[in-house]
């Protein structure tokens, strides 16, 4: 047995399988309430003076920037990782993310300040952005590093479940304050600002938890062995910078899945008064709210699937469900229905979950411990800027220019096929171990879609 395998009866350690989900969970809630209001408030309020479409492609675009600086937060977490512990990094970027969603909340408008508004507005979320991009690096090492490896993917669906558990805690959130608490003008007025101040109360709960858990064994390992790169991120590149793309472009096909649909783009276009749809937006964000809660179940389901048959088949399998469904759910979208537009999105969240839930295991068996959350976090952070910085952008541009949901979904289909493209030049490296001494044994994650041999695993 590697040294990275637990006592637990399963594997799983139940206590680092809290701290990952909460702490996830409660940063996307903050990343999912920005994506929600820029749909739904943001253009009125910070960018009205630049006219209805371009208002809507600014707010969009403030999503997408934020995107841009998840690799400088990757490689600031990364260094820290692993330099000073996986731990350290759950902590630092929890911290940021909420301090910074809060401060969304109290944001004077473009009405109150001009031009300084939005110029506040992006630099909030540029810092939600470099949260982001150190946050799931520290989360997954975590969660895979203190797994048996027999359960590694299993493991690893607990900081993915925090992303569709967010994602259910702020359209549930928005959902009430649009429905009950501030319907109509008062949501626009102060209401949208409620779900950001909520945002330091789950903070503390997350610190809380985090910082009872234990370091990763692997890196407890390496700090006993004194074998820390002293520039793990200078060393991924020399050594890994190929694999980085294509780790990268495997999360780019299901990041552009998920925040085209799950973000702003479809809550707009389903919102809109003047569009072709016209729901109101307590409906569209009660729907987004029970797809994330079918992303959850077949996340979860992903995880049995990656330990029984690989990761690269099940992240393959989700894939091409991806590109298949996004026909059908865009013209269920497009339909004017909102039980229908719920039954899109619930229908393609099928594949999103099978998509995401093992990307954990299989980035984490890729790199090896030294560089390893230097290498997960930047392929992440980049694979995020391939796929979803500006699929909502890109789709409201195809929109507005081809005036068809077809567009969007021939784009979505474009980005899983790349996805499959690099899974196809990837080894699957289940049971491998993943310890500091065996440093050299992980240098072969490329060979045309081999599969890499398992070591036992007692």
């Amino acid at each position: 047995m590697s040294s990275t395998a637990t006592d637990e009866p399963r594997g799983v350690d139940r206590r680092v399988a809290l701290a990952t989900l909460v702490g996830t969970s409660f940063e996307w809630y903050d990343f999912f309430i920005y994506s929600t209001a820029a749909a739904l408030v943001f253009p009125a309020l910070f960018f009205d003076q630049y006219g209805a479409e371009l208002s809507v492609l600014l707010s969009f675009a403030t999503v997408g920037i934020s995107f841009l600086f998840r690799p400088l937060g990757a490689f600031l977490a990364g260094a820290l990782g692993d330099r000073a512990g996986r731990k350290v990094v759950l902590v630092v970027t929890l911290l940021v993310m909420g301090v910074a969603t809060t401060a969304v909340g109290l944001l004077p408008t473009a009405a109150s300040i001009g031009i300084a508004a939005p110029i506040l507005l992006l630099t909030l979320r540029i810092f939600q952005g470099l949260a982001a991009g150190g946050e799931w690096g520290g989360a997954t090492l975590m969660a895979v590093e203190h797994a048996h490896p027999r359960y590694r993917a299993r493991a690893g669906i607990y900081p993915q479940l925090g992303v569709p558990v967010g994602l259910l805690m702020a359209s549930g959130v928005n959902a009430l304050m649009t429905g009950v608490i501030t319907p109509g003008d008062a949501f626009v007025e102060w209401g949208w600002r409620v779900p950001f101040l909520l945002s330091i109360v789950l903070v503390v709960l997350g610190y809380l938890v985090r910082r009872a858990v234990d370091e990763s064994p692997v890196f407890a390992e390496m700090k006993s062995t004194m074998t820390r790169a002293k520039a793990p991120v200078a060393a991924l590149w020399r050594r890994h910078g190929l694999l980085v793309f294509l780790a990268a472009l495997v999360f780019a096909g299901n990041n552009a899945a998920g925040y085209m649909t799950t973000g702003p783009f479809v809550a707009q276009y389903a919102t809109n008064p003047e569009g072709p749809v016209g729901l109101s937006r307590t409906a569209v964000l009660l729907a987004i709210a029970v797809s994330a809660v079918t992303w959850g179940l077949f996340t979860i389901v992903s995880g049995s699937l990656g330990d029984r048959i690989g990761r690269r088949k099940t992240l393959a399998i989700g894939n091409v469900a991806i590109a298949v469904l996004a026909f059908p759910m865009f013209a269920l979208v497009g339909s004017g229905s909102a039980l229908l537009l719920t039954a899109g999105l619930v229908l393609f969240t099928v594949g999103l979950g099978l998509a995401y839930g093992p990307l954990c295991a299989f980035y984490a068996e890729l790199f090896p411990a030294s560089v390893r959350t230097s290498g997960v976090s930047i392929a992440y952070a980049f694979g995020a800027i391939l796929g979803g910085a500006f699929s909502p952008t890109i789709a409201q541009y195809l929109l507005q220019r081809t005036g068809s949901l077809t567009s969007a979904a021939v784009y979505l289909a474009i980005m899983a096929l790349l996805a499959l493209g690099a899974l196809a030049v990837l080894r699957d490296r289940p049971g491998i171990d993943l310890s500091i001494t065996n440093e050299e044994a992980q240098q072969g994650a490329i060979g045309l879609g081999r599969r890499a041999e398992k070591e036992p695993v007692s």
